[in-house]
């Protein structure tokens, strides 16, 4: 069974932001990417790093039908450790390094202009 727990307001985490939260016992990245937002846990797969705390980026994409040319793509999905530079998606918690491990997402909604983040 989850929990739900107000993390803040809309109006404290502007869009392009990100702030870590104690939340049920637990560190909780939020980010407000375009306008919607994404909680990940407050720790990297490959040290337990504080991964929330590292910034927040894009990434460079190639593919065949751009010629495989190197494009900045992703501009404010991506967090990147702290530690070590490891990449994770914020909107799936994929990791880049390591495609088939992911980090947990919690569940985020508002309602009435709060935060509200689900952990289980």
């Amino acid at each position: 069974m989850s929990s739900e727990f107000v993390v803040t307001r809309v109006d404290d985490l502007p869009e392009g932001t990100h702030k870590v939260f104690e939340v049920g016992g637990r560190e909780i990245g939020i980010f407000n990417v375009r306008g919607r937002y994404y909680a990940l846990p407050n720790h990297c797969l490959h040290q337990n790093g504080p991964l929330c705390r590292g910034s927040v980026s894009g990434t460079v994409e190639t593919s065949a039908e751009a010629g495989w040319k190197p494009i900045w793509a992703r501009e404010g999905e991506i967090i990147i450790c702290p530690w070590h530079t490891m990449e994770f998606d914020i909107t799936t918690g994929r990791c880049f390094a390591e495609p088939r491990r992911r980090i947990t997402t919690y569940p985020v909604t508002v309602v009435d202009s709060e935060i509200r983040v689900s952990i289980p």
